[in-house]
């Protein structure tokens, strides 16, 4: 990876011999999977329609969210925002959990 994140690294586009690329893309499926079964849950799925599963050069999975419009963004930080208080127990937290809706993509 070339940061912490292993986003600037290129997509793998052209293999090359010895690179895992299939056990990252694997965990990627499994991540990308796991997030798009949320989505679903929360009515928010066609919000995302560029979620995919991916890998790197280095053979890193890599889960890409797609072209999403600002209210679905924001929408999805104040989701895990809630869940990160939730799970701190945290009650000094000013953060409301919004009830599931569509997002406009238009």
């Amino acid at each position: 990876m070339t940061d912490r994140r292993g986003v600037v690294a290129k997509r793998a586009e052209n293999l090359s011999p010895g690179v895992p690329y299939v056990h990252g893309w694997n965990r990627a499926r499994q991540g990308a999977g796991a997030l798009a079964d949320q989505l679903v849950l929360l009515g928010l799925d066609s919000d995302f329609p560029g979620l995919v599963a991916d890998v790197n050069v280095f053979g890193d999975g890599l889960v890409r969210l797609g072209t999403v419009c600002p209210e679905a963004a924001e929408l999805l930080a104040r989701l895990i925002a809630a869940g990160l208080a939730t799970e701190s127990r945290d009650t000094t937290a000013d953060v409301s959990l919004p009830h599931p809706r569509k997002v406009s993509t238009a």
